[in-house]
């Protein structure tokens, strides 16, 4: 059935080939998604339900202190809602993350394919994710720690709220993502994360905006997906991420730069990695995967963890201290990564008070001036007391020398004088 501009569909940021060819099916229009990246570590990008564990530590948590990151916060006590696909609380590291009594499935019911036949919506508390890109987002924000994996959540402590707002054939539309916003507000959420974006970055019904702006008269922290249809310098805004008051987040890849598919323009605040993200999926198990739908969640756990620690803290001064910590090599905004890649330990240690808006100049390293040597004429101290002291040692040393040689001739001239005298 076709929608209208107000009604149109939006779709979860994903890149595997599986749901590329899912996302080509939809009618109304064409997604441009990530082009797919060499797996992280050889782990394979083959992705099943369940799947094996990633055995070692992603790269994109290398990059970052633990320990000393969550000596300042865990994000215990911080709700983030994930307004996505479903979280799939089978896997062990949600299992314990997610408040699935919070959780709503807002799908619209009786949902039929073209077929005409009736389409499963999954359980009522948003825990049934047949895509795995909701559990995958959820994962970066909050998984619990597990032997077997070096991968956990950034936020390890926060709790996740589901909220399945949408699946693998578009069913989520603007009506229904805006009535996820006003459910997370209803929920309590501290932050909100979009993995999404409209169908053609056309600009949505109002009322979307609306519900946004009612969470961030509330605290809440909303961040969105930049959107991956960035290839060849495309610049252009996505919706809801473009939205005043919404932290838009890039993709950056290994050397903190933009990835080749992360969107482009002036509404991107700040990048966060999106290349090679590993994170769970539904029924157990690990799986690798690319897109601004991944770098989202990242920078969302980062909020979390900001969340906990400064819990009086307004969303935009949440969003104005991830922006000023991150990590950056000009001065001021950049339409490819904002103000910069997200730095979480910085965001959790350089922040004695709050800031409304990120200063273009904190944050760089500037290069310092050597200091100019002292020109000394004559001695020093230090030179006067060294040469005085050579010359007391070398005076000892000829006095020793002069009483031993004395000595020795007063001897001598003894022995001649009792030879003389037919003493000896």
């Amino acid at each position: 059935m076709p929608y209208t501009i107000s009604r149109r569909p939006l779709r979860p940021l994903r890149a595997t080939a599986a749901l590329a060819a899912v996302a080509a099916t939809l009618a109304v229009s064409t997604v441009v998604l990530a082009p797919p990246a060499a797996a992280d570590d050889g782990f394979s990008d083959q992705c099943t339900f369940p799947n094996k564990k990633y055995p070692g530590r992603p790269w994109a948590l290398q990059r970052v202190l633990l320990d000393e990151l969550w000596s300042q916060s865990k994000g215990k006590g911080v709700r983030v809602a994930v307004i996505d696909t479903g979280v799939d609380v089978k896997n062990p590291q949600l299992t314990h993350a997610v408040d699935v009594k919070s959780g709503r499935n807002l799908l619209p019911k009786n949902l039929k394919d073209s077929n005409g036949d009736k389409i499963a919506r999954g359980s009522e508390n948003g825990t049934t994710d047949t895509v795995g890109h909701g559990t995958k987002v959820a994962g970066i924000i909050a998984a619990r720690p597990v032997s077997g994996t070096g991968f956990v959540g950034l936020a390890p402590e926060a709790t996740i709220i589901p909220i399945e707002q949408n699946d693998a054939d578009g069913h989520g539309t603007v009506d229904t993502l805006t009535a996820a916003v006003n459910y997370a507000i209803q929920a309590d959420a501290d932050v909100i994360n979009i993995s999404q974006d409209t169908s053609n970055a056309v600009k949505p019904d109002p009322s979307l905006e609306s519900a946004i702006d009612t969470a961030l008269s509330k605290k809440i922290v909303v961040v969105a997906s930049a959107g991956n249809g960035g290839q060849g310098g495309n610049v252009k805004k996505t919706y809801p991420a473009s939205f005043p008051g919404v932290l838009a987040v890039a993709a950056s890849d290994r050397n903190n730069e933009r990835a080749s598919f992360s969107q482009s323009g002036d509404f991107v605040g700040v990048a966060a990695p999106g290349v090679d993200m590993i994170s769970t999926v539904p029924k157990g198990g690990h799986c690798s995967d690319n897109g601004t739908s991944f770098s989202a969640p990242y920078v969302s756990g980062v909020a979390a963890l900001i969340k906990a620690k400064h819990p009086d803290w307004t969303a935009r001064e949440v969003v104005a201290q991830i922006e000023q910590t991150a990590e950056r090599t000009i001065a001021g905004h950049d339409r490819l990564v904002g103000w910069g890649v997200v730095d979480p330990v910085r965001a959790l240690t350089e922040d004695d008070h709050p800031i409304e808006s990120p200063n273009p100049q904190d944050g760089l390293t500037k290069a310092q001036a050597p200091s100019p040597a002292k020109l000394q004429l004559g001695e020093t101290p230090d030179e006067h007391d060294a040469r005085l002291a050579t010359y007391v040692a070398l005076g000892a040393a000829v006095l020793v020398a002069g009483l031993g040689g004395t000595a020795v001739a007063t001897r001598d001239a003894r022995k001649r004088a009792r030879r003389v005298a037919g003493l000896d």
